[in-house]
């Protein structure tokens, strides 16, 4: 994904493209969380490694590092902090807030957790690994976004879902319950209720924002189960797909820009 502005408009395609992973990492045996897996364990970076698209696996920066128990991201150049595992059927908790520092812009302080990734680090000669993007950035927190990249071979690794939808005053497709289902193949899926006047501006709010303000916590919640997604964020139901392509993977919270403090990186079991 190159630098993504919440209010970037990308195309959509009807027809999700569900044939295996060709050549990139496969998910025979992904870990079914039984207990709680605390993905960051409060000391270190234990389970997890960096990988930055000017650095790879190195990170000379320390753009990731650990401060006060929270793990630090910098934001200075694309790339994510993964996990070793690859994870299916769990509800995902991060806990964030921004920092100070950001990239000099105007535009949204602007980061995400990636799920379901697989493939090669960086997608081949990107950014990100293949996933599904659910947005952190400013007003657009909770949005899910296709990340395509390709495999060692250099095809494309197929991504999508399908959404309930309605179209908003700016013609941008939100979730809506009951809505019209609409499949994507790229592109992104705002939630429920995106401001459509949103200025896209550092630190501005949209009228219905849910997420916390500057320098407080936001909490995000990222149900997957089985071929489903259900994003909450500080408790509040905002957004939902299923079809999920791949339904299993690594997971990724990125750097793009912005200073990030997380303080809580965990997965707990599904319950009925």
């Amino acid at each position: 994904m190159m630098r993504r502005r919440c209010g970037v408009w990308a195309g959509l395609f009807l027809g999700l493209w569900l044939s295996p992973v060709r050549g990139g990492e496969q998910h025979s045996n992904p870990i079914v969380p039984r207990g709680v897996i605390k993905l960051f364990n409060g000391k270190d970076l234990t389970g997890l490694y960096t990988w930055l698209k000017d650095a790879k696996r190195e990170d000379p920066r320390h753009v990731f590092s650990v401060r006060d128990g929270m793990i630090h991201i910098s934001g200075e150049s694309n790339g994510y902090l993964a996990t070793v595992d690859d994870y299916k059927d769990y509800p995902l908790i991060v806990e964030y807030k921004w920092g100070q520092r950001t990239d000099g812009s105007k535009y949204v302080r602007n980061s995400g957790v990636l799920l379901h990734a697989t493939g090669p680090d960086g997608g081949a000669g990107g950014s990100w690994m293949s996933c599904v993007e659910c947005q952190f950035a400013q007003g657009c927190v909770g949005d899910l976004i296709v990340i395509r990249g390709k495999d060692k071979d250099d095809s494309v690794i197929p991504v999508g879902f399908t959404a309930k939808t309605v179209r908003g005053p700016d013609k941008r497709p939100r979730w809506k319950k009951g809505g019209k289902p609409l499949t994507f193949s790229k592109g992104q899926l705002w939630w429920s209720q995106h401001d459509p006047d949103f200025q896209e501006l550092r630190d501005t709010r949209g009228k219905y924002d849910v997420e916390s303000r500057l320098g407080e916590w936001t909490r995000v919640e990222c149900m997957c189960n089985g071929d489903r997604i259900t994003v909450r964020v500080n408790g509040n139901l905002i957004n939902e797909c299923f079809n999920i392509f791949p339904a299993a993977g690594k997971i990724l919270l990125q750097s793009e820009g912005f200073e990030l403090f997380v303080r809580k990186f965990e997965l707990r079991p599904l319950t009925k």
